[in-house]
């Protein structure tokens, strides 16, 4: 028999006015899971999360934690914390009372409220900064200290709102790395809402897509970017050739829109063989990208569309075909083609029914 999830939302709605943000979302969350919450902006993840900590009340449906019914309770009275943006800390406080606020707020003693403190401190990595102000630290020590209030009262699930948005690209590749390695640690349930995509894909166990208020699909990482249920998703995580179901039957034979990413295809001179069971099409090179260890290609093909090729960079160096006006002839293996029209009709629906 399967335990209870830690977090199941049923049929959760919320509207303001006639704006519909969240429209019937229901989703399962696993004890000790990794589960991120993604979409562009405006897609409702933000006030999905808001209503799970009890900051915003639902216009209908339910939120249950470990089977529990808690939609109408305040936000102190649920096993959660929140880990904001901007990470709210108090800037008067040092980071030992900012992290013991909560405790203190429960009445903790002040001598569990030290222990608990210092062990989460140590839990962050930040023994050693108990008496410094939040001006004192980095952005990423200030992420920590917040991390560190939130984990304090060992909350049953951990909300983070977009946690690493306000850093630059090296420390937040770091800090999302030392995110993972803590949550696996400490084997808390984290709930990440987040849109950024190759942040969602490099630490999440499962990936809710988000678009107009509803869940577009749910699944690991690998699913969501092999087997994208629908258009929005193909399009939205990573990049990806789409075409239509008029194309795609010439290009692949297959009566339905498809999608092929990047990377699954090969470029190749005019005259060079190509396997017998890849499909291929030609095509001439209109522009060419060099994004440090990538290499892109933009390619106007005989077919109609233009596409995107890419592959590592060191791999693409030479005198072979590429530059821009060369002809080319693209290959792929069939096997890497994903029709989208059969999933839209059917897995998309599955996938709000059964999440």
């Amino acid at each position: 028999m399967p335990s209870t999830p830690v977090l199941r939302l049923l049929d959760l709605s919320k509207t303001f006015g006639e704006v519909v943000a969240v429209d019937r979302v229901s989703l399962d969350v696993a004890a000790g899971e990794f589960f991120a919450l993604l979409g562009p902006s405006g897609s409702g993840k933000t006030t999905c999360l808001r209503m799970i900590a009890g900051f915003e009340q639902p216009s209908g449906g339910r939120i249950e934690l470990s089977g529990r019914d808690v939609t109408g309770q305040p936000p102190f009275a649920r096993e959660v914390n929140t880990v904001f943006q901007d990470y709210a800390l108090f800037p008067h406080m040092s980071v030992a009372d900012n992290v013991g606020y909560g405790l203190r707020v429960r009445r903790v003693g002040r001598a569990a409220r030290k222990l608990a403190v210092a062990e989460a401190l140590r839990t962050v990595r930040l023994e050693g900064f108990e008496d410094r102000r939040p001006a004192q630290l980095s952005g990423g020590q200030r992420q920590r200290v917040a991390l560190a209030r939130a984990l304090v009262n060992r909350p049953r699930v951990l909300l983070l709102d977009e946690p690493l948005g306000a850093l630059d690209r090296k420390l937040r590749e770091q800090m999302q790395v030392e995110l993972k390695v803590l949550q696996r640690e400490l084997g808390i349930t984290f709930v990440f809402v987040t849109h950024d995509q190759d942040e969602a894909l490099s630490m999440s166990d499962r990936i809710a897509v988000f678009s107009a208020g509803r869940v577009e699909q749910v699944g690991s990482p690998t699913e969501v970017y092999d087997r994208p249920a629908t258009p929005f998703v193909a399009d939205f995580i990573g990049t990806s050739n789409i075409v239509d179901a008029v194309v795609a039957g010439r290009l692949f034979g297959i009566d339905a829109a498809c999608s092929l990413r990047p990377e699954r295809i090969r470029l190749h001179a005019t005259d060079a063989p190509v396997p017998g069971a890849s499909g291929s099409a030609a095509g001439t090179v209109v522009d060419v990208v060099h994004a440090g260890p990538v290499l892109r290609w933009v390619v106007a093909l005989e077919a109609g569309p233009t596409w995107m090729v890419t592959a590592p960079a060191d791999a693409s160096s030479g005198s072979g075909p590429g530059r821009r006006g060369d002809a080319v002839l693209l290959s792929w293996d069939p096997a890497s083609v994903y029709p989208l029209d059969r999933a839209s009709d059917t897995g998309a629906e599955t996938d709000r029914e059964e999440c």
